[in-house]
């Protein structure tokens, strides 16, 4: 690992908003997750989230440029498991829908614990996913078409909430807490040797400010 690769994955890392999210409700074109999940990346969010029967979704494609290996995706059989676990853990929970109640999607305080639900390219939001969210959100539109695709959609939103974070200082300083920020750390350096540490079911070692093994740390084969 070169020192300039190492200290650029610790400030992107440092910049990760573990409280900014998108729910991608059953897409199934990989091109459009791709995209959003490389609009996940640009943004900072950590963590993003899919919802799919069987917890099975389809294969990134190109499209995401590799982005998939620097965000993290938490895939629920359910738009109601993924609705309840995020709002357990304080999350306010908006979803993407044309309705009498919707406001524009500027109106938002995305400084706050915020998850974003996409509904399918074809049909939007489900019924189900429309009355669990806490309110619903729109992109004015002043053309003849009323919605743009899903992943530019979601890119149009996810800046906006950067935008705001940027302001409110959010990105001025790591917001993950010490044990997340060196398990992911070392995940994103050593990726084949996490996974022989996982294996192994032992702690990983904490890496030195160059990137590097502590002295004397034993290799696992």
């Amino acid at each position: 690992m070169l020192p300039r690769r190492f200290q650029r994955l610790r400030q992107v890392l440092e910049r990760r908003q573990p409280d900014l999210t998108v729910v991608m409700e059953g897409l199934h074109k990989p091109h459009n997750i791709s995209a959003i999940l490389r609009t996940c990346d640009a943004v900072g969010v950590y963590d993003a989230h899919a919802v799919y029967a069987g917890g099975r979704m389809p294969m990134y494609n190109g499209t995401a440029k590799g982005s998939q290996k620097w965000v993290g995706m938490t895939v629920h059989p359910h738009v109601t498991a993924a609705i309840e676990g995020l709002r357990a853990q304080g999350f306010a929970i908006y979803g993407t829908h044309l309705s009498q109640e919707a406001i524009d999607f500027t109106d938002v305080d995305y400084t706050r614990p915020t998850a974003i639900i996409m509904g399918t390219e074809r049909t939007g939001l489900s019924d189900q996913a429309a009355e669990l969210v806490d309110g619903h959100i729109l992109i004015p539109m002043v053309g003849m078409v009323q919605s743009l695709n899903v992943s530019v959609a979601a890119a149009t939103i996810l800046f906006e909430a950067q935008r705001q974070r940027l302001l409110a200082g959010l990105y001025d300083h790591c917001r993950l807490s010490p044990e997340v920020y060196h398990r992911t750390l070392f995940e994103w350096v050593y990726p084949e040797l996490a996974e022989r540490y996982r294996l192994a079911k032992r702690p990983y070692p904490v890496l030195d400010d160059q990137g590097n093994l502590p002295a004397g740390e034993p290799v696992i084969e």
